[in-house]
């Protein structure tokens, strides 16, 4: 269903968008820079995570983590990895495949502005091995995502 929902909701929302499947892994980054042959910062992954009891998605870029610090100044507290299935339950998607589209339940998402260095970058569509290719304001646009400043990048 999570990629049939991704699909669907593309379609509805911006059917301009094509739908990129290598039928190749694209489920770590690393796999999905090397099949898409873009960097891994061009990678937009997309994070579940809990800070007490409110679910986020996260949209950030492939090379970047998530720093407890700027998350707990941002949100009010320290951010716990959602497991793989309370990550398939709340977005309808499986670990690998996550993204902020066709979502099974409404979640706050952010956008972390590293993914501004970028024209344009390739967040999952819903499988492990499909993705899209867009610029990251229209990601926040299309999806009602907030900018947030939560991450660091490698040295």
């Amino acid at each position: 269903m999570s990629h049939e929902s991704v699909v669907a909701w593309l379609a509805q929302h911006a059917p301009d968008i094509r739908l990129i499947d290598q039928a190749q892994s694209t489920a770590t980054v690393a796999e999905a820079a090397a099949t898409l042959g873009v960097e891994p910062g061009r990678i937009a992954k997309t994070l579940a995570f809990r800070v007490g009891d409110m679910p986020y998605l996260l949209v950030t870029r492939g090379d970047a983590r998530l720093d407890n610090a700027r998350c707990k100044a941002e949100l009010g507290g320290r951010p716990r990895m959602l497991d793989p299935d309370e990550t398939l339950a709340l977005t309808g998607h499986a670990v690998g495949g996550v993204c902020p589209f066709g979502l099974a339940t409404e979640l706050p998402i952010l956008a972390d502005r590293s993914l501004l260095a970028y024209p344009t970058v390739f967040p999952a569509a819903g499988s492990r091995t499909s993705s899209v290719e867009l610029e990251p304001q229209r990601l926040v646009n299309l999806v009602g995502a907030r900018w947030v400043e939560i991450c660091k990048l490698p040295e």
